[in-house]
Parts: structure tokens; C-alpha cells; sequence
């Protein structure tokens, strides 16, 4: 059976579903995304996706063309169209379409794409292992010019920061920002631990504020762990007892070596097993 795609209130056949060439989302990446998890046909914090991508769309003055509960239904009608219950969800919208020029007032109604399909995870072995990642040249985007709070269809900068990590045969890499500081990875939050505790980068350092981010963070909190979203730099990483990266795709996935330096012992550290324990039992349970 063709996996069906929403768009704008119909299901689709994946291999007919399309949009027109002049949609500004395509023409000029001007639009806004989110991924979401779902677990045993439960959506994972849907809400909490729902509002970024209500957010990222205000910052924008990008307009959905529907509420947040009809958004939600969608979301399950085309899980449920697809028989999907451990799954990856990509909600788009778009500008919508327009002329080959910049002014979005010419544009139409916007388009909303729902996109439902199987996860496909890191190996196990990264996370049995542990990922070894590099810092790459290019800098996370200043938030003056494109604020990465803005899960914007523009992801350019990550983009080519992945192809750099991907030349050095890493399949993830550590981006700083303008100040040099640790920012975030080309898709995923970045956590570090010394001596019991745990660090990572505040919003203001110019980084998506992750879901599976926020839900770790209340989980090492609740396991009474102190969590600081502090400034960090590259030499925070490279002393740090343990290192771990989050994002929807990847939940919680533990990193052993950075820019060739081995972090601890070089294996996944008692705190970001638990971290994965946790997270797995939230999801699953």
C-alpha cells in the first residue's frame, strides 16, 4: 500500500503528492517544519511541537490556516490512513504559491504538508558505542539575522555543516556560534557531564530548544541531577566525564570522542545510560 501525505485537508498517494513549483517554500526555503515521534500510536508532546510550530510560523508572519486541534486530528488521521504507529511525522507549511519575486503578500494560501512514514534511527551500535563527532567551520546562523529558534525550511546552515562532518567521515558535527561558543549539532541538542552534573548550551546561545531536550532536561532533574544551561566552549567538551547528544530522531545518543579527543573512559558514562533508560521507559511505557 503507497503511503498517503496530507495536503491542505486531502490524503494523497506519496507518489501524487505535490505542490507547485512557484510555492515559496521551494523557491525561497520560506516556510516552517516540525519532526515528531510516534510511539505505539501515541504522538509524542505533539503540544509542545504544535506550539513551535505555531511560534516559528508567528516570527515569520507566516499564518496557519487552521487551529491547533484540527492540526492535531490531521497529524492522527494520516498516522492512522498509514497504519503507522512507531513513526516519523514532518509537518510542513509553506508561503504558498507565488511569483518569482521575494514579496510574500503575493503569495496564496498557505500549504500544510503532513508527511507520516517509518523512523529511521542511528544504528544500534552508536548508541551500544557511542558517536565520535567534529567541530566544524561553519557557524550556527547569528540570531540577529535568522534566529534558530525558527524551524525554518531554510536549513542551509545545517546542511553544509553536515556535509562538512560527513567529508570527515562523521555523521554528526558540533556547530559553534558567533561567539565560538558550543552551540548545537546539525540536528541535535548537545550535553555534556562533569563530575556529576550536567550542562548545555542556553537558548540565547543561539539554538533550537529541542523537545527531546527539554523532556531529558526533567528527567535528570527529576532523577535529582543538576542541569545548568550555561555558556559552554569547545574545552568544556573536551574535559567533560560524558557526552550526549538529543533530538527527535536520535532521543538520546551518547558521544565518546570530539575532534579526536576521547571523552572519559571513551564509552557511554553511567549518567547518559540512565538518560536513555529514562527517555525509553517516557516513550514506550
Amino acid at each position: 500500500m503507497a503511503l498517503k501525505v496530507y495536503i491542505n485537508g486531502k490524503l494523497y498517494d506519496k507518489d501524487e503528492a505535490k505542490i507547485s513549483v512557484y510555492d515559496h517554500g521551494l523557491l525561497y526555503g520560506d516556510g516552517v517544519f516540525e519532526g515528531i515521534r510516534s510511539y505505539s500510536g501515541k504522538v509524542f508532546r505533539l503540544r509542545e511541537h504544535l506550539d513551535r510550530l505555531w511560534n516559528s510560523a508567528k516570527a515569520i508572519w507566516l499564518e496557519i490556516p487552521m487551529t491547533k486541534e484540527e492540526m492535531a486530528q490531521a497529524i492522527h488521521d494520516t498516522l492512522s490512513a498509514n497504519g503507522i504507529l512507531d513513526g516519523y511525522i514532518r509537518v510542513v507549511v509553506t508561503r504558498g504559491v507565488g511569483t518569482l519575486g521575494l514579496d510574500p503578500n503575493r503569495c496564496s494560501q498557505p500549504q500544510v504538508i503532513i508527511i507520516t512514514d517509518l523512523i529511521a534511527l542511528y544504528p544500534e551500535d552508536y548508541y551500544r558505542n557511542g558517536l565520535e563527532i567534529i567541530t566544524v567551520s561553519t557557524t550556527r546562523n547569528h540570531p540577529a539575522a535568522l534566529n534558530p529558534r525558527i524551524k525554518s525550511l531554510n536549513y542551509l546552515n545545517n546542511i553544509l555543516a553536515k556535509i562538512e562532518g560527513l567529508q570527515a567521515g562523521c555523521i554528526e558535527a558540533l556547530m559553534l556560534n558567533h561567539k565560538g561558543e558550543v552551540a548545537e549539532c546539525t540536528g541535535d541538542n548537545i550535553f555534556v557531564v562533569r563530575q556529576g552534573r550536567i550542562a548545555t548550551p542556553p537558548i540565547d546561545a543561539g539554538i533550537l530548544e529541542g523537545i527531546t531536550r527539554d523532556a531529558v532536561i526533567g528527567l535528570a532533574r527529576q532523577s535529582g541531577i543538576e542541569v545548568a544551561e550555561i555558556p559552554l566552549t569547545r574545552h568544556d567538551v573536551y574535559i567533560a566525564d560524558e557526552c550526549f547528544l538529543t533530538g527527535t530522531a536520535a532521543e538520546v545518543i551518547p558521544v565518546v570522542k570530539v575532534d579526536s579527543r576521547t571523552i572519559g573512559d571513551g564509552r557511554p558514562g553511567p549518567i547518559t545510560r540512565d538518560l536513555m533508560q529514562q527517555f525509553h521507559k517516557l516513550t514506550r511505557s
